[in-house]
């Protein structure tokens, strides 16, 4: 993992960071290695959902009642 610059402290529920340590153990991963990969991980996901919004942003819009109203008509609800 490249160098960090920046610093922060994170507060896990004891279960979850106990999972944290045993993966870091199993792996010879650090902790800060391992959270690092999942927040880039969600933050690319974040990104693709963005462009996705972007690239659908001109498609006609259908409101939730008229969903559950189309549903109830073909017998799926």
């Amino acid at each position: 993992m490249a160098s960090l610059s920046k610093r922060a402290t994170v507060y896990f529920d004891p279960a979850i960071h106990r999972a944290l340590k045993i993966k870091a153990a199993e792996t010879t991963r650090s902790i800060s290695d391992i959270v690092d990969d999942a927040l880039r991980r969600e933050l690319a996901e974040d990104e693709e959902d963005l462009r996705a919004f972007e690239e659908r942003a001109e498609e006609r819009r259908v409101s939730f009642d008229k969903v559950l109203k189309d549903l109830k008509a073909h017998g799926k609800i």
